[in-house]
């Protein structure tokens, strides 16, 4: 569902051109790069309600190398897993590896942008390699305030070192980029002064990136605080003057939101984070109907999650995120051990069938039953 952009920008504007397998991230609505909420099946069902694109969950660039990489037969998905090396077999089970990474070619591929964790030129180029043929996008995550991110130089450490990040980005764009015929974007956050975050923005432009995400709070913010779009507007005058495509990101609410928004700072695109990870029918317009009620969303999430045999905890974990916290269904899902206990607490009898199949695959019924006698023992 793309916008009609002719009021957002001018076509005589100068761009950066978008490589024969990539996207251009003018007038688009998508969906914001988020831990466990940034999944298979959240992002599959984002693009089901209307987001233009999807960001996948950050990644770390060690962590996907050395992955084996696997089509899934079941789930028509591409893995990449690893065997946990701290697993005992004295726990009544064997290693089962562990998903880093799963994309979905044939949903998703052409819309989806795979975000990296990363510090070092060459290792976030050897990471890129692994997944680029089978997405549309590269992003470096260079506003993750978070220790985990920063302590290793990753994320909003970045912003400190303006000339590193633009090393990776300048090898990402030649080395990945250039080859696979995908763009490369990265995402920041506002600096102390609108004149270092002006510099920034330049100096990253010039790296031959198709695309700037921008999110308009500081590293030290919070989510709870309120965005601050003072630098907006100069950020997305940056960005055009360089032919590079400015996405904007912070405390946007839904799909009309995010057009106005466009509209008033001259974004070129907008991303939606916590208000899609709650209901992720944010992204429908008002016109088709605007937000659906949440049994509606999670009966799409857990139909999609089925399918895919999405790992069990990621599972429980957006189940949580799209229900309400006060009600009686949310503490029987909560307290649910298996695909098959959550289908009978929201009354999808009909999902039963491959609900048992998927707890089957993923080793829930084993689990329960080492849990069960782990605990006869104690």
């Amino acid at each position: 569902m793309l916008l009609s952009i002719g009021t957002i920008m001018t076509s005589s504007a100068r761009r950066v051109p978008i490589p024969k397998n990539g996207v251009d991230y003018r007038g688009k609505v998508v969906l914001a790069p988020m831990v466990r909420s940034g999944e298979l099946p959240s992002r599959l069902l984002a693009l089901h309600y209307g987001a233009d694109l999807v960001w996948g969950p950050e990644t770390i660039d060690k962590s996907m190398i050395g992955t084996t990489k696997r089509t899934n037969p079941v789930s028509s998905t591409i893995d990449y897993t690893r065997t946990p090396s701290n697993t005992s077999r004295s726990q009544g089970f064997e290693a089962r590896e562990s998903y880093i990474y799963r994309l979905h070619p044939a949903r998703e591929g052409s819309r989806l942008i795979f975000q990296i964790g990363t510090s070092s030129p060459s290792s976030a180029v050897e990471a890129a390699k692994l997944v680029a043929p089978h997405v549309a996008g590269i992003d470096v995550n260079a506003g993750c305030p978070k220790p985990f991110s920063t302590v290793g130089g990753m994320g909003a450490a970045l912003l400190q070192k303006p000339d590193h990040l633009a090393s990776i980005l300048s090898a990402l764009v030649k080395e990945v980029g250039e080859v696979f015929e995908i763009g490369i974007s990265v995402k920041i956050r506002l600096l102390e002064t609108a004149e270092k975050t002006e510099a920034l923005v330049r100096k990253l432009c010039g790296t031959g990136i198709t695309g700037l995400t921008v999110h308009c709070r500081t590293t030290p913010m919070r989510p709870r605080e309120r965005a601050i779009r003072d630098q907006l507007r100069m950020i997305t005058d940056v960005c055009r003057s360089e032919g590079v495509a400015c996405v904007m990101n912070g405390d946007v609410k839904n799909r009309d939101e995010a057009v106005q928004l466009m509209r008033e700072f001259g974004a070129d695109g907008a991303m939606i984070a916590s208000a899609a990870e709650s209901n992720p029918s944010a992204f429908r317009t008002s016109a088709t109907g605007g937000l659906l009620p949440w049994r509606e969303v999670v009966h799409e999430y857990m139909k999609v999650a089925i399918d895919v045999d999405n790992k069990w905890g990621n599972t429980k974990f957006a189940l949580g995120q799209l229900i309400p916290g006060k009600s009686q269904v949310y503490r029987d899902v909560t307290g649910s051990k298996t695909y098959t206990e959550v289908c009978e607490a929201l009354g999808l009898e009909h999902l039963h069938g491959q609900a048992r199949g998927v707890d089957e695959r993923l080793g829930l019924y084993q689990c329960r039953g080492a849990t069960a006698l782990k605990r006869l023992k104690a």
